[in-house]
């Protein structure tokens, strides 16, 4: 964890508006839980342009910005079909009409691939199983970089292996965060750790800004460092209507009314305006959803409060020197050290 270099705070246009550009890589982890989707709904409100989508688990969110004009190509695993079988989903689509290319992988060799950017490495061994599927025969704008081949030293065999995935930019939202950026989550992580881990921009929106305390004393639910981050953003409802744990679960309400707006002629065009287009901001948008629906319904979906039981993370001394800067082991203050390190050498005898 860490606090240098000062807040990160800003707002979502501010967010997106400085770090998301034109033909950029996006990537969301969440498997379809605590989605960003207000991170979304302002790219597609800022009309970002020829860019690449992964998503392991698309839903609404990579149709949105497929339908805004936002995305180019994707790289997945999994699409929810909205729309049903008549008129079909967005993305397939403008996939039919060659308006859209999409790189298809199986959940493993997609984590696979985002496991090798967030180590560092440059490719990635998979299971060789996949060398038997249409995934892996069957290419899109990968081409041949889509999978590779290596003789495993040990065995002499032939195994697969996927390149490294480093997106440009990974959104997510989260249960909590400070003013640095440390941002911490519980409940299904899906792909998230690795898909932030590879990317090299993180912007975190979550329910609330906490003081930095909050979030050492629990460390366990840091998933992401602050200084890997670039934004955070106080985004009640970031995520609706998406769940999130310990907030609220998934709205069925506002998932039926999109639906028949993927079912509906023009549908699509008028959920935009009135959802997206028109609003300025997530404030605005729960605003208008109260108007719509009613605070009760937006009530219905809270959470249910069950928390798990503390843990104890004491320990004998908070570091090595005690409040009055004096070393426990030593006994002596930092120019002490110092004298004693020119007087005895690097290595100090303690007894």
């Amino acid at each position: 964890m860490s606090d240098k270099g000062g807040s990160k705070i800003m707002t979502t246009r501010e967010a997106v508006s400085r770090f998301v550009k034109d033909g950029d890589s996006l990537i969301t982890g969440n498997y379809n839980e605590s989605m960003p989707i207000s991170l979304i709904y302002e790219i597609i409100r800022q009309r970002k342009k020829g860019m690449t989508y992964y998503s392991q688990s698309g839903s609404f969110d990579a149709e949105f910005l497929v339908y805004g004009g936002c995305v180019e190509k994707m790289v997945s695993a999994f699409l929810y079909k909205w729309g049903g079988k008549g008129r079909g989903g967005i993305i397939e689509q403008y996939q039919r009409k060659g308006q859209l290319l999409i790189e298809d992988y199986s959940n493993f060799t997609y984590n696979a691939r985002l496991a090798a950017g967030a180590y560092g490495y440059s490719y990635m061994p998979v299971l060789p199983a996949i060398m038997d599927s249409d995934v892996f025969k069957y290419s899109s704008f990968m081409g041949d970089k889509k999978f590779g081949t290596t003789t495993c030293p040990f065995t002499g065999k032939t195994i697969p292996v996927v390149p490294a995935a480093n997106p440009d930019v990974c959104m997510l939202h989260v249960q909590r965060a400070d003013q640095f950026g440390n941002a911490q989550h519980w409940g299904g992580l899906g792909s998230t750790v690795h898909a932030c881990l590879a990317s090299r921009t993180i912007l975190v929106t979550c329910e609330e800004i906490v003081e930095p305390d909050v979030i050492r004393s629990s460390p366990h639910h840091t998933i992401v460092p602050g200084f890997r981050v670039s934004a955070v953003i106080e985004e009640p409802f970031g995520c609706h209507p998406f769940e999130l744990v310990g907030y609220r679960g998934l709205d069925t309400a506002m998932f039926s009314l999109m639906n028949q707006a993927f079912k509906a002629d023009g549908g699509l065009t008028a959920f935009f305006d009135e959802w997206i287009y028109n609003l300025p901001d997530r404030n605005a948008y729960i605003k208008h959803y109260i108007e719509v629906f009613g605070q009760e319904m937006l009530n219905r979906y809270n959470a249910r409060s069950y928390y798990s039981a503390p843990a104890n993370y004491g320990i004998p001394f908070q570091s090595g020197w005690d409040v009055d800067g004096i070393s426990n082991d030593l006994g002596v203050d930092m120019e002490g050290l110092e004298k004693l390190i020119e007087e005895k050498g690097d290595v100090i005898d303690v007894n």
